[in-house]
């Protein structure tokens, strides 16, 4: 299908026609090259806004002109243009280290995107990581596509009242005024869906951002034709309650799939960005039950490979779950949409699939239609295994299949210009298009003063954002003019400047540091190392303890008036203000309970600006860490809620402020001024740190850990034949696994090793189907050994019935072995696509 672009736009002069193309590429949010253009167009409009369709859909039809008779303007744009096309076409990573992919099309569905915030359509880490995804799939030339949903108000903004109360707002999203277009179908009409939904078709319109090489579809449901409920599904991103969620989510995953059928889009791989997008499993499935004539369990069975799912969620109260008479009113009210009865599909999302009762859990649903499940750190991912063991009953925890590809961050999103032009300097411009190899060596070459005179340019562009911000809260807050006068002198462009800035709620701990409110007094206002703290953050509508938290912290600075110049709250959080924190603070903090700070990229954004960490040892900074590129506390075991560790863990920060961290960054320093130690620190966190920590690492991991194994197995289920036989197989271990049984186990020794010889009873059960292993757990001084077990010769007087044997060195007490039968097949995942396992004992 042809898609035809419709550019909502005043009559461009043909001279002026490579704006609309400029403005609808939102590789600008991190490509810079054309700033100066949009400037140049509409200064004050492009400082407020940053958003170049705006301007387009703004400026009046005389500017257009006058700028069509400026042959400098227009030499401008040309070779802008020119430069977007030779970035657009030249050769890619993936292109030429890939030539022989298992796969030729990703389909990336995500609840929220996190590209710019003229694209107001998420709320936080999930949304960024989703974001920054898309554009290293950009820069990589990694073929994807992005699936997710228009917001029309998106996530809430942020003021505060005269109690210093968090109040939400939600100004509606305006399409014509955001870089998105209509999608059209080849006939020119815009395209739109028909979604079954109990007694009524929703209707749900398309709609297409562009992010350099990668196209992003969104969905939006505020059709004229749909009832008000209806148009209102797409309101407000995690608002509303149960039912509006599950629509949402009905929306993302079916509709989702939906959207690229018609688009002709044919995926090997969907890559679920958290559970929301979980129903997407289920319309493939469908789909291919159409295409092929085949039943369900075979239909998932071929489709099942080609999808992975990734979770973010480190406790189980966070996945999403609904009840089952809730589910059954839409997968039963709806099944022209699911394509299986309702009992099939709840099964899927249930802990244990015979209990009716239980509610319909989001993450079950992905795992049991994904091949691939990864956490988004090394300790998420152990943190997962713990979590979903539920569906693997009697399987060791450390066999549960999830693996990790820790999270990184889009560093050309992130950079301040004098940082990228450093790291251009230092690693050349294409430094973030390949395989980052010698990165690490070349920065390191960087001399101190440079280091040093970008932190000191950073500091300055963070206060002078950070006291225009204050004196229009002041303003908003109707706050005396004095006062707002005093916030234009707010702050010190020389003292040590520490961010913290996230969602305000329980287990983020951001008033950690209010636990000794004097001792932090003190430590602001020392005449000789001055502090200072910039603060950002929202809680969520309904987290009541969340507010309390932002109110406690600015109470603090109105109880304090000496500190009004130490410490500035800034609200309504976004990437804007996220952009701002991370290029110019000194110091990150970051104060979670671990282990429930799944990754945590925030402080990975302040890497290539400089910025230093000073974070609990959870989610990346637990695999990051160490001593010569910042700070940690915490004892890597977990504490919950325990006040008396939050007082430790306080006391910890205290002390590493006071006693470390404010002594190295004054101190030290040479005849122009440079702290010699603190710089170093930073040389090691930047060569370090930010190449192992960036999303073009992390997409190159999803290709080779993740992308590439499962389209290989997606490959190896292209004959229907093939998928029966798996159907079979699967079946085949359901209904003989109860009657397995071991016989005797016999042990001995001889020149230092073990003989293990083991009686397998295998009722009707194909031997060729299971597999016999012998297991040693990990203890204090060995690891887990798994190893495999030669089937022999049949036991004489009985039916389908082997012995096993494997001889091992005596490197441990033969007690800490157990033999064990686990199903087997060439083409599956053991215990991903049969999670049966017995034990000798």
């Amino acid at each position: 299908m042809t898609i035809a672009p419709c550019y909502l736009l005043p009559q461009l002069p043909e001279s002026l026609s490579g704006l609309a193309d400029l403005a609808l590429d939102l590789r600008w949010s991190w490509s810079h090259a054309a700033d100066t253009l949009w400037a140049e167009i509409a200064p004050e409009l492009w400082e407020q806004t940053r958003n170049p369709w705006l301007i387009l859909q703004n400026i009046s039809g005389q500017t257009l002109q006058d700028l069509a008779q400026n042959s400098a303007f227009i030499a401008k744009l040309q070779a802008f243009t020119a430069l977007h096309q030779e970035q657009l076409t030249q050769s890619s990573w993936f292109a030429e280290n890939h030539q022989q992919a298992s796969f030729t099309q990703v389909a990336y569905f995500s609840m929220e995107f996190g590209l710019s915030e003229a694209l107001p359509i998420y709320s936080g880490g999930l949304g960024i990581l989703a974001g920054d995804c898309l554009k290293t799939a950009s820069d990589l030339g990694i073929p994807m596509w992005g699936i997710g949903l228009l917001w029309q108000q998106g996530y809430f903004r942020q003021t505060l009242d005269e109690n210093s109360r968090q109040q939400e707002f939600y100004p509606y999203n305006d399409p014509t005024q955001m870089p998105v277009t209509p999608v059209r179908d080849s006939e020119g009409e815009w395209l739109r869906l028909q979604l079954p939904f109990p007694g009524r078709k929703v209707i749900l319109r398309a709609w297409q951002a562009q992010v350099g090489r990668v196209t992003l579809y969104l969905l939006d449901s505020n059709d004229p034709l749909n009832t008000p409920a209806d148009r209102g599904i797409t309101a407000e991103l995690y608002g509303g309650g149960l039912e509006t969620r599950l629509q949402q989510e009905i929306c993302l995953g079916i509709g989702g799939w939906m959207l690229l059928r018609r688009l002709g889009i044919q995926p090997e791989i969907c890559h679920l960005n958290e559970g929301h997008a979980a129903f997407a499993i289920l319309a493939r499935a469908y789909s291919h039950m159409q295409d092929h004539g085949s039943v369900f369990d075979c239909a998932l069975n071929a489709t099942r490979a080609g999808n992975i799912f990734t979770t973010h969620t480190p406790v189980a109260a966070g996945f999403d779950r609904f009840p089952a008479e809730l589910m059954n009113r839409y997968v039963g009210g709806a099944p022209e949409a699911f394509g299986i009865d309702a009992e099939n599909i709840l099964a899927l999302g249930r802990e244990n699939p015979e209990d009716i009762h239980a509610p319909f859990n989001m993450a079950w649903l992905a795992i049991r239609g994904s091949i691939i499940v990864n956490g988004v750190s090394r300790l998420h991912g152990a943190v997962s295994r713990h979590l979903f063991q539920p569906l693997f009953p009697r399987w060791p925890e450390a066999e549960v299949p999830v693996t990790h590809v820790t999270n990184g961050v889009h560093m050309p999103s992130w950079d301040s210009a004098e940082a990228d032009a450093l790291w251009t300097d230092c690693c050349g411009k294409k430094r973030w298009l390949g395989n980052l190899q010698n990165l690490e060596a070349e920065f390191r070459k960087t001399p101190d003063q440079i280091i040093w005179e970008l932190r000191s340019s950073g500091r300055q562009q963070v206060i002078h954002f950070a006291r225009q911000r204050l004196q229009q809260q002041l303003a908003q807050a109707h706050a005396p003019q004095e006062e707002q006068e005093r916030a234009a002198l707010a702050l010190d462009p020389n003292a040590l400047t520490i961010g913290f800035a996230r969602r305000f709620t329980a287990y983020k701990r951001p008033n950690l540091l209010l636990n000794n409110p004097e001792r932090l007094r003190q430590l602001l206002t020392n005449p000789h190392y001055p502090v200072q703290i910039l603060i950002a953050g929202k809680a969520h509508p309904r987290d009541e303890v969340g507010k309390g938290m932002i109110q406690e912290w600015n109470q603090f600075i109105q109880q304090h008036p000496e500190l009004a110049s130490h410490i500035v709250f800034i609200a309504d959080y976004d990437m804007l203000v996220a952009e701002h924190l991370v290029q110019g603070v000194d110091l990150w903090i970051n104060t979670p309970r671990r282990p429930w700070e799944a990754s945590g990229t925030s402080g990975m954004k302040v890497l290539v600006n400089g910025g230093l960490n000073l974070s609990e040892l959870d989610g990346w900074w637990a695999e990051a860490y160490c001593p010569e590129t910042g700070w940690a506390i915490g004892d890597r075991a977990e504490h919950d809620d325990d006040p008396q560790w939050d007082a430790q863990e306080a006391e910890a920060v205290y002390q590493l402020l006071e006693q470390d961290i404010v002594p190295l960054f004054y101190q030290d320093r040479d005849a122009s001024g440079c702290p010699q130690g603190w710089v170093q620190k930073i040389r090691e966190s930047m060569s370090r740190l930010t190449p192992l920590f960036s999303s073009n690492r992390m997409l190159r991991e999803y290709v080779s850990t993740l992308y590439e194994p499962a389209a290989r197995l997606l490959a190896a289920r292209s004959e229907k034949n093939r998928i029966e036989a798996i159907c079979q197989w699967q079946k085949n271990i359901r209904q003989h696994w109860p009657l397995l049984r071991f016989g005797d186990l016999h042990i001995h020794t001889e020149n230092n090793r073990y003989y293990f010889q083991v009686h397998v009873y295998l009722d009707d059960l194909d031997c060729e189907a299971i597999a016999v292993e012998l297991f040693a757990n990990d203890n204090d001084h060995s690891p887990i050994e798994i190893i495999p077990m030669h089937r022999s010769e049949a036991l004489s007087g009985a039916i389908n019935s082997y012995n096993y044997m494997v001889d091992i060195p005596a490197d441990r007490p033969a007690d800490d072995y157990t033999p064990r039968i686990i199903p087997y097949h060439v083409h599956c995942l053991v215990p991903t696509e049969s999670a049966e396992i017995l034990w000798y004992r």
